[in-house]
């Protein structure tokens, strides 16, 4: 069939078939896709249900899912609302029609759209009126399922509701492929041990290979490459403990609508495989709650309730220091706002030597807990402004508890550290600091991570860290 039906406000879909519908969902490649990423009948996992409550909630339904369509089963990986559901058929008109399409799938009233005429949930004794899905989509195209979210009564679906289910379904092919990448890691691990065990000859092989795993596993948890951020130099870096375990630091830098930006860094209790997960769910949650609402204090809020509702990580906090970037409106900079879930003070470097004791200043919220510890754990923010030739430092504990000739380095050492740098750029000042770390004696047993923006002077030629 050729002809359209409009499924909401601004927004059309192609209308299937039930033969077409059928063979989309059986498609070979299509399947195999969906086996590659072993997903299906695989426990619950917080980090999905995380995705399928925040659908509810952001799109006011009292029904969502995580689901994925297989060949004769719509099988729920996540639910809201949807006690002792675990899978239904692929009866044409919701979740096996939404999977064929590479938009968004509305149903505004199920009881007179034509899609949904015969499917069960419509006039059976769940009674969907209203259903809005939008494709999980992997990298080379095939459509594995749909973030939707379902109610009783009919509706409309703003745009802004399919951008948030849109952006959501995305976190959950990031997760999968962190999870497909942690999958093949665990399976490498054990046939290497297994093949060690044989012939101890290959031990000291098989020890580089796993180090390349685990290196490899790390470079999942932060982002590839840092953003082009117009008039703002960008520079990070991140120094294992260990090239063998991973660890629990992290940082990012994204754009939110309206030309702001925000950004993150933190540290997650603990090293390994459970404080992968842990950054893994506190990462994608910073990102989708700073969609829905960039200040700090909810940000914090959002994550903190996402970590003591994770029933898959243990009792287990993180620190972290969220910012949101802003341009000046009166002049070059950038007004940051900062607030703490029970991190390090950030590091404001003036843009001038003044022989005073504020060239460094340590900027911090008069109080910030830990994040994922207290339900009822109290944020704060503030705010400063960035102004050209000034530098903004975030980093770990990492940094500053290494012991250097018997004392830690301690706040004193990096504020007079940074003090001699005055006027210093940020890639200029992050390799500084980098070689600083590599000549710490003895060796940091932390993870450290660094994350410094600079706004150039005007005559100055912005560069980008890597």
């Amino acid at each position: 069939m050729d002809d359209e039906r409009e499924a909401g406000p601004a927004h059309r879909t192609r209308v299937l078939a039930p033969d077409e519908v059928r063979s989309a969902v059986r498609d070979g490649a299509r399947l195999a896709a969906v086996a590659r990423y072993d997903i299906l009948d695989t426990p619950r996992d917080g980090a999905f249900d995380r995705v399928a409550a925040l659908a509810a909630r952001w799109l006011d339904t009292p029904i969502a899912t995580v689901s994925i369509v297989d060949e004769d089963r719509v099988w729920f990986k996540a639910t809201h609302g949807l006690d002792g559901v675990t899978e239904i058929g692929t009866e044409p008109g919701l979740c096996a029609s939404a999977v064929c399409q590479d938009t968004p799938y509305v149903v505004t009233d199920a009881l007179t759209d034509l899609r949904t005429a015969n499917h069960p949930l419509v006039h059976g004794e769940m009674g969907v009126r209203f259903y809005a899905a939008a494709p999980i989509v992997t990298r080379d195209g095939h459509r594995l399922g749909t973030v939707n979210v379902l109610d009783t009564r009919p509706r409309e679906a703003g745009a802004a509701g399919l951008e948030t289910l849109s952006d959501l379904a995305a976190i959950v092919m990031d997760q999968l492929e962190l999870r497909l990448s942690s999958l093949r890691t665990v399976r490498a691990e054990r046939q290497l041990r297994a093949r060690a065990e044989r012939d101890r000859a290959t031990m000291e092989r098989d020890s580089a290979i796993i180090q390349t795993f685990a290196t490899t596993l790390q470079r999942t948890l932060l982002p590839p490459a840092l953003p082009e951020v117009p008039d703002l130099e960008l520079a990070s870096h991140y120094h294992p403990a260990s090239t063998r375990n991973v660890g629990g630091d992290f940082y990012d830098v994204f754009p939110l609508p309206g030309g702001r930006w925000a950004f993150f860094l933190g540290d997650v209790c603990g090293h390994g495989a459970p404080a992968a997960a842990l950054t893994s769910l506190t990462r994608y949650t910073l990102r989708a709650a700073a969609w829905h609402d960039p200040r700090p204090i909810s940000v914090l809020a959002e994550v903190n309730a996402a970590l003591l509702n994770e029933p898959t990580t243990g009792p287990r906090f993180a620190t972290v220091m969220f910012g949101l970037l802003q341009p000046d409106p009166g002049g070059p900079g950038f007004l940051v706002t900062l607030g703490t879930g029970g991190h390090e003070p950030a590091m404001l470097i003036r843009a001038q030597p003044g022989g005073q004791d504020d060239d460094v200043i340590e900027i911090l919220p008069e109080d910030g807990m830990l994040v994922g510890a207290l339900p009822d754990a109290r944020f704060s923010a503030c705010s400063v402004r960035l102004g050209p030739g000034e530098t903004l430092l975030l980093y770990t504990d990492g940094l500053t508890d290494t012991p250097v000739d018997g004392e830690p380095f301690g706040q004193e050492g990096l504020m007079r550290f940074l003090a001699a740098r005055i006027g210093c750029g940020a890639a200029a000042l992050v390799a500084d600091l980098t070689t600083r770390i590599d000549q710490f004696a003895p060796a940091p047993k932390d993870d450290i991570a660094l994350l410094a923006m600079t706004v150039p002077r005007p005559t100055d030629e912005p560069t980008r860290g890597d």
